[in-house]
């Protein structure tokens, strides 16, 4: 079953009287439990694609079904209820909060959830899982580049979202850590999450199972 299907999707950003156009009438589908990975070089679109895909940016034209539902159009209330409760977030430079510990980073996106969870245990038994059940009292600036990933994993995995989406997650880590970070997601899509990776990086591009490539901001299969 599709959970993502992308139709004609185009964007296009007004500087002065400049348009420039980032995404050309991008198709895609996504079916629910896929991992796929994003190719393209630098400026090909594929982050702004991801973007879209994660209610970030709204595209110019084209249509976005997400679960069924047309969602391209919604207001931005609506579009943040999708964020906050159906989509996990991996960024790569980590956007964790300098003063908070880790713990209490992890619990930031269940602030506004309606979900009755219980968030507190739920962020204990995750970093447990991701081996960072001795930093919960940790400040960022005290963690290693591949313990901030995997903060940030367990952060977009707190709202128990459909999908998780990753730009570049790997691009500020050593190769060690690479891999574990990577290993961490593989094992989250063998659980059946759903996960669309952007990346440059063929290592990091061969844990997915499919991959389709971005230039010229259009796809092609890979």
């Amino acid at each position: 079953m599709a959970i993502i299907q992308l139709k004609k999707i185009k964007k296009i950003y007004q500087q002065g009287e400049l348009q420039i156009e980032v995404l050309k009438g991008v198709d895609l589908q996504v079916e629910k439990g896929d991992f796929l990975a994003i190719m393209g070089a630098s400026g090909s679109g594929k982050s702004t694609l991801l973007y879209i895909i994660g209610c970030l940016e709204s595209p110019t034209s084209g249509s976005y079904h997400f679960a069924g539902s047309e969602i391209s159009k919604l207001d931005d209330d609506s579009l943040s209820k999708i964020r906050n409760e159906r989509l996990g977030f991996i960024f790569q430079s980590f956007y964790l909060i300098p003063y908070l510990t880790l713990f209490e980073n992890v619990l930031v996106p269940t602030i506004y959830s309606k979900k009755k969870l219980d968030f507190k245990k739920r962020a204990k038994d995750l970093l447990t899982r991701v081996g960072l059940q001795e930093r919960l009292s940790f400040l960022p600036s005290e963690l290693s580049g591949g313990q901030k990933q995997r903060t940030a994993i367990v952060r977009s995995l707190i709202n128990s979202p459909d999908i998780v989406l990753a730009d570049e997650p790997t691009g500020q880590l050593d190769s060690k850590s690479a891999a574990q970070v990577m290993e961490i997601l593989a094992t989250l899509n063998e659980q059946g999450k759903t996960i669309i990776l952007v990346t440059h990086d063929e290592t990091t591009a061969s844990y997915a199972k499919k991959r389709v490539i971005m230039k010229d901001g259009l796809i092609y299969p890979a």
